[in-house]
């Protein structure tokens, strides 16, 4: 959905392209960045909890299959989706169409260049996409994946090294993707911080190319998170989770004891069922004798 709503707005920004000039006015100049930014963080976001739904899955398995249902998926897809657009906002207000040079853009605006507090706004505004959508959504796919990683190859399993593989590949995709577009953003933050005219411009030349790379992660996402995720759980097979299972010690614990309990009790059971056999046995056998 979030691939689907980008690619709405790829006609606007390719006519800007080929002709050189915004011609849409003002309100789709806007929507058209709101959308470009709620793709991202909703594409981000959702990455995020898919990798802590991973991480759900292999650490607490049982309580995993436990909450993931469909009206709980359903319910933090949506609010997802909420907290996408409301990190959105502030690209509304920062982006307008001005005359640049004879020619008619939509372009990031702050304020005018004597307003003291446009450099206030840019640091705001970028200091706040590469906290909300880079540092803490990595932090948190970081930490889920190295887990993941740590627990499948203690599990022994026969192709760790393809395990790793992956884990490292999703990561490093992640970062390839979103963390030019953050350093040009950082780049940006520093030229406002110390004044630097130099900085500015290295990040208003770079920010198309950054842009463009982090878009193309809708491209690879598929690709690293369901078909190659779902080879490596076909080619373990049974002993994925088997040995998965293996791994949880607290819930496997749980489990055990319970089954535990109901095999004693089930044995326990028997024996009383053997002896009553044997009691009314005993009692014909007595009953029989009575009578000759």
């Amino acid at each position: 959905m979030a691939d689907i709503m980008l690619i709405l707005t790829a006609p606007f920004f390719l006519h800007l392209l080929t002709t050189g000039s915004w011609v849409f006015g003002h309100v789709i100049c806007k929507m058209c960045h709101y959308v470009s930014c709620l793709s991202m963080y909703a594409s981000i976001f959702l990455i995020t909890f898919m990798s802590m739904d991973r991480f759900l899955a292999v650490a607490f398995p049982f309580t995993s299959q436990k909450v993931r249902t469909k009206p709980v998926v359903r319910s933090i897809v949506s609010a997802i989706w909420l907290l996408a657009a409301l990190m959105s906002i502030p690209m509304l207000f920062y982006r307008d169409v001005k005359n640049v040079f004879g020619r008619t853009l939509c372009i990031p605006f702050h304020g005018s260049k004597n307003d003291t507090s446009t450099a206030k706004h840019i640091i705001f505004q970028y200091m706040f996409e590469t906290i909300t959508g880079f540092a803490i959504p990595f932090t948190i796919i970081l930490y889920c994946y190295a887990f993941i990683g740590l627990r499948l190859r203690s599990a022994k399993f026969q192709t760790k090294n393809k395990t790793s593989r992956l884990v490292i590949m999703i990561i490093v995709t992640f970062a390839l993707f979103w963390l030019p577009y953050q350093l040009v953003n950082m780049i940006q933050v520093s030229g406002e911080l110390f004044s630097s005219g130099t900085l500015r411009k290295a990040a208003q030349v770079a920010r198309p190319n950054a842009t463009a790379l982090a878009f193309l992660s809708s491209s690879a996402n598929p690709i690293l998170y369901v078909f190659a995720g779902g080879n490596f759980i076909r080619s373990a097979g049974v002993g994925f989770m088997a040995k998965l299972f293996e791994g949880t010690h607290s819930e496997t614990s749980s489990f055990r004891k319970i089954s535990q309990v109901f095999r004693q009790r089930s044995h326990t059971e028997s024996v009383e069922l053997e002896k009553c056999k044997e009691h009314v046995e005993q009692s014909k056998l007595f009953t029989t004798n009575q009578s000759d």
